[in-house]
């Protein structure tokens, strides 16, 4: 495999691939923090919704879960195909700024229904956000350099999250659980027209190794869904992946509301300490695997699928743990460790799936990818957790949400035999190619 020197862009290349790297990785990382901060205000501010609104676990899990990837997941794929055939960066602005207007509506909603169409509308506007960005990122940073660009881009679930416990939590607790989706929704439509105003489109293809003179054209949707779908590298990823976030997701919407019930937690405390574990463990998580993945894909492409694996090996045992921890202060500490290993599977997943594809059809190969594994774990783990919860309870379980969490624990194993599965195939790969290297 040749070094990323020999990948990188001519001198000037950087009109052709959309304007300074760093600049367009840090506006898309800040939208994805936006993103992804919205998406966890309604689990880190659970327990005020719940007792304003009247409503069950088994229905937070609905709408935090099925209900927003519904739309999440399957409006992602059509706006990926339309994506791949005009601006990326102005399909990325017009979400933004559609998925922010949601989120001031659910700062407005005065019952459950009205909550779960604004989410419904949030998860619209979200399905336009990472597909593109994941393209516009693979066109702007050469190979040998993606997984940590993309490790860095990642960083926004981490930032997201903890800027949303500690900013959702502390104005929570002083002015109510509805200013903080305001606020952030207010924000996220100014950026969106900032994003429109300042980030360049890159030519699609402009910082591969051997750009395709084709890389312009527009890719067929019927086919490219096809090839996908056949692809058992590409499928792998996505289930492996699937199943990882059957655990982050399930865990992620309900351990605000899990160490608030079960550890003692007060929305004070939650402001400052879950907010340094979500920035320490998932942000450093992002950040290390981003290094990881790219210094194991220079001797095997089966690096994309060892890094996951081994990392969620190390993870299951200390997440069993943290649902055990009889307080908080050491159920937080477990889950630091948690959250740094149960990450690396997302930058591995996303840049095997952009290499893998064609330049012109990146945007919905990526949200194929986003259908099959958040369409598993976004939109089942915290349902799951959920109804598992109200059905523990029912019988008679005093503690049925800490129950719940237990029943995630074999997914660990599922995404571990994937992802194993997926470095065999491309170690095969690798070795059918070698002698004509």
């Amino acid at each position: 495999m040749a070094g990323a020197e020999a990948s990188l862009p001519p001198a000037g290349a950087s009109t052709r691939s959309g304007g300074n790297p760093t600049f367009v990785l840090g506006m898309l990382c800040f939208v994805y923090v936006l993103n992804f901060l919205d998406r966890q205000l309604l689990s880190i501010l659970a327990k005020p919704i719940q007792d304003a609104l009247q409503i069950s676990d088994g229905q937070l899990g609905l709408i935090s879960g099925l209900y927003f990837a519904m739309f999440y997941c399957f409006i992602a794929i059509p706006v990926g195909w339309f994506a791949d055939r005009t601006s990326r960066v102005g399909v990325l602005s017009a979400a933004c700024a559609i998925w922010s207007g949601a989120t001031v509506a659910c700062g407005m909603a005065a019952n459950y229904t009205q909550l779960v169409v604004a989410r419904m509308v949030v998860g619209f506007g979200e399905a336009g956000g990472v597909p593109p960005s994941y393209a516009i990122i693979t066109d702007t940073y050469p190979p040998g350099k993606r997984a940590a660009a993309l490790g860095i881009f990642n960083l926004g679930p981490a930032i997201g999250a903890a800027a949303g416990v500690a900013f959702g939590a502390a104005i929570a607790e002083r002015f109510g659980w509805r200013i903080p989706f305001i606020a952030v929704g207010v924000i996220g439509i100014v950026t969106a027209l900032a994003v429109w105003l300042t980030v360049r489109e890159p030519t699609r293809g402009a910082t591969d190794a051997a750009p395709s003179a084709n890389s312009d054209d527009k890719a067929a949707f019927w086919p490219t869904v096809r090839m996908f779908l056949s692809h058992p590298i590409l499928m792998l990823a996505a289930l492996g992946s699937g199943a990882t976030q059957f655990v982050t997701y399930g865990l992620g919407n309900f351990a605000v509301l899990f160490l608030m019930r079960e550890k003692g937690m007060e929305l004070g405390d939650v402001a400052i300490w879950y907010a340094l574990v979500l920035l320490i463990g998932m942000g450093g998580g992002m950040v290390i695997s981003g290094r990881v993945i790219d210094r194991m894909v220079r001797k095997s492409r089966a690096g994309y699928a060892i890094a996951p694996a081994l990392s969620l090996v190390v993870a299951m045992p200390f997440y069993i743990a943290f649902v055990w921890a009889p307080g908080w202060p050491l159920a937080l500490a477990l889950l630091t460790v948690v959250m740094i290993f149960n990450y690396f599977y997302l930058s591995a997943s996303v840049a095997l799936v952009q290499e893998e594809v064609k330049p012109n059809q990146r945007v919905l190969a990526g949200a194929l990818l986003l259908l099959i594994m958040n369409f598993i774990g976004l939109g089942l783990g915290p349902t799951w957790v959920g109804f598992a919860s109200d059905w523990f309870k029912a019988q008679g379980d005093l503690h049925g949400l800490q129950t719940a969490l237990y029943t995630l624990t074999p997914f660990y194993l599922i995404a571990i035999g994937l992802f194993l599965w997926l470095a065999r195939r491309l170690r095969r790969e690798d070795n059918r190619e070698e002698p004509q290297a």
